[in-house]
């Protein structure tokens, strides 16, 4: 009786310890709000719209992640976060449970941290320097999502930091017989890497991707066919800049978006894009900010201008829900047509961009909610 008690109360012991020293994390975020829109293709004419919307200011996500201790310093860690609309509850079509984020690496404070699967690509390193946070009017709108896709396949690192630097890299394989795809698997090969420096009033990084088209392994690709040409498959370099002025910080960027081996373009169909923006963030009350940028883009082969203007702002109303607002407008050049929302390249009636040399104003109001 006395070796049974004993032989209970060790494994008790050591079920404590196993538990102490593994852990799993249920986290998310819910956002909605309304939008009004004008500026809107309707017909050969142009419209408004009022409508119930989902991750304006932030996606909506839920995700688990954890790490469990292996001694040494090493960890194992695993992240599987998938996104949805907060007003139907849907995730998002053909896209998987985990679109988002799904894991499994070892982690170690002195050596950094290498991770296997599907995550955000290395672009959405962005989200840190712009004012918006690449909510969905802001650095990814002119470029037409280019900054914030998922990667599949992937092979990442991200080093501690030392001296104030720490450097991060992704590597994707195609996962088809052509290195860099050939039109067997959804995802031509894809990579990136990202240096910061960090000191106590400033942050600056730098980004170089590339994204390649998994028909053919070019930096190109055809807008002709109904694809989104240089918008999807190019090299990006970016260079982006933080200050902190106690209760505002300042931020800019500025991208250079090239492609090779486009085929089929016409006429306002780029090849080449330059990006920049700047905004600046205060910080009013430990509840209260207020936002102001302004983003540009300018592409080549008549693919014309466009620049939007926005100011918002969010109010906590506690550390994990807050209030927020958005009133932006996008003015074009005569021969663009981009919209306030990341779209497509295309035409008006199909993808929701204004008719060609119109505007398009909209604003946003929501609350949203983190666990």
């Amino acid at each position: 009786m006395k070796k049974a008690l004993l032989a209970a109360a060790a494994l008790l012991a050591f079920s404590a310890v196993a538990q102490a020293q593994s852990s799993v994390t249920l986290y998310g975020r819910l956002d909605a709000g309304l939008e009004y829109m004008n500026g809107v293709p309707a017909g050969s004419g142009t419209s408004h719209r009022f409508r119930a919307e989902s991750g304006d200011w932030g996606t909506s996500l839920w995700g688990l992640k954890g790490a469990e201790d292996l001694g040494g310093g090493n960890r194992a860690v695993f992240q599987l976060e998938g996104s949805f609309n907060t007003m139907t509850g849907q995730g998002p079509a053909n896209n998987g449970l985990f679109n988002r984020w799904a894991t499994v690496g070892i982690s170690n404070n002195q050596f950094g941290t290498m991770l296997l699967g599907r995550e955000l690509f290395i672009s959405n390193g962005i989200w840190d320097f712009d004012p918006f946070g690449q909510s969905n009017w802001s650095s990814a709108s002119l470029v037409r999502g280019r900054n914030w896709p998922q990667s599949s396949n992937n092979i990442s690192y991200q080093s501690p930091k030392v001296a104030g630097f720490d450097f991060y890299g992704q590597y994707a394989l195609s996962n088809a017989t052509n290195w860099n795809g050939n039109g067997t698997t959804a995802q031509g090969r894809e990579a990136g890497a990202q240096l910061t420096y960090t000191a106590p009033l400033f942050q600056v990084r730098g980004i170089y991707d590339e994204i390649r088209n998994p028909s053919n392994g070019s930096l190109g690709g055809s807008y002709s066919d109904g694809g989104n040409g240089a918008y999807a498959y190019s090299r990006e370099y970016t260079a982006m800049l933080n200050v902190f002025l106690g209760q505002f910080k300042l931020q800019g960027g500025y991208q250079a978006i090239r492609s090779a081996g486009m085929t089929g373009q016409l006429p306002g169909q780029p090849t080449t894009l330059d990006h920049e923006w700047g905004g600046v963030t205060w910080q009013a009350t430990p509840a209260a900010a207020l936002i102001g940028a302004v983003y540009h883009v300018n592409g080549n082969n008549g693919a014309g201008n466009a620049t939007i203007y926005t100011v918002g702002g969010s109010y906590n109303l506690s550390r994990r829900t807050l209030l927020d607002i958005q009133v932006a407008t996008v003015q074009n050049s005569k021969t663009a047509n981009y919209g306030l929302n990341a779209n497509n390249f295309g035409s008006a009636a199909s993808t929701d961009n204004p008719l060609v040399g119109h505007s398009q104003t909209g604003v946003y109001a929501g609350i949203q909610h983190s666990f």
